[in-house]
């Protein structure tokens, strides 16, 4: 891969990179013989770095902690001047399930809320992309896993022969997963993508086009889910804007656009 520019917002330096190229990294990830990780953040990710040093060093340590809310988009264009576009969850997961192909790419799906939800999105993106090889599906309990079914869903994942491992249980929870089973897992990559399982299997809508490209997708959600992500939006934009005006006034924990050269 070429070196991505990596700019700072608060305690995360995210990936400036354009959605083509971050899915072709995905891509050659699965196949180079290494062990990857890929972070997807948007602002309410960015707050709960701030909150927890650990999820910090999780998401600056990985190969790639991309865009996924037009916000951090426009801040890495005019605080970091880099050249860069939304690297939104469900579409860089369409893409390298498209693209894959080609490279016979071998997916597994680790996440979503119920077999149903995991049984529509294998069966959308297969008829949307035939001949995409879905090895395998998990879709774990809503509590951790006890030290025996860790063990099992490496032994389920491994014998599947995964090259990309999509984890959808939310953030911050995929990413200390994909830190957790990171070293004990054979497949190339693992990508955090959130809610794409939910949206690529039909049982929540996408906000339209326009509205994801204006930066005005939190609005759709909020008025679709308030009772959840009131708080998320409400309490925690404002938030957000509050520490990067004390992060330009203070350069504290670092310069805002800070640039580090991965």
């Amino acid at each position: 891969m070429n070196r991505i520019p990596r700019f700072r917002v608060l305690d995360v330096f995210l990936s400036g990179l354009k959605y083509d190229d971050a899915v072709d990294n995905v891509i050659r990830m699965a196949g180079d013989g290494g062990r990857h990780y890929v972070c997807v953040f948007a602002v309410d990710s960015i707050l709960k770095c701030h909150a927890d040093e650990r999820l910090a060093r999780i998401a600056n340590s990985s190969d790639m902690t991309l865009c996924d809310g037009m916000p951090l988009v426009m801040l890495g264009r005019k605080a970091a001047h880099v050249e860069m576009s939304r690297c939104y969850g469900p579409d860089v997961m369409l893409g390298v399930s498209d693209r894959g192909r080609a490279a016979g790419l071998r997916h597994f799906y680790y996440g979503g809320a119920s077999e149903e939800i995991t049984d529509a999105l294998e069966s959308n993106l297969k008829a949307k992309f035939p001949g995409l090889s879905v090895v395998g599906k998990y879709v774990p309990p809503f509590r951790e896993l006890t030290p025996e079914e860790e063990d099992g869903v490496v032994e389920c994942i491994n014998a599947s022969g995964a090259d990309v491992v999509w984890v959808g249980v939310g953030t911050p929870k995929q990413d200390f997963w994909m830190d957790r089973f990171r070293g004990r897992l054979n497949a190339g990559v693992l990508v955090a993508v959130g809610a794409a399982f939910n949206f690529h299997a039909g049982a929540v809508r996408q906000a339209p086009s326009w509205m994801q490209r204006v930066g005005m997708e939190w609005f759709f959600r909020l008025l679709a889910e308030p009772g959840r992500l009131w708080k998320r939006y409400l309490i925690g934009n404002p938030y957000f804007i509050a520490l990067l005006l004390k992060q330009m006034a203070t350069g504290k924990p670092g310069r805002l656009g800070e640039i580090r050269q991965d």
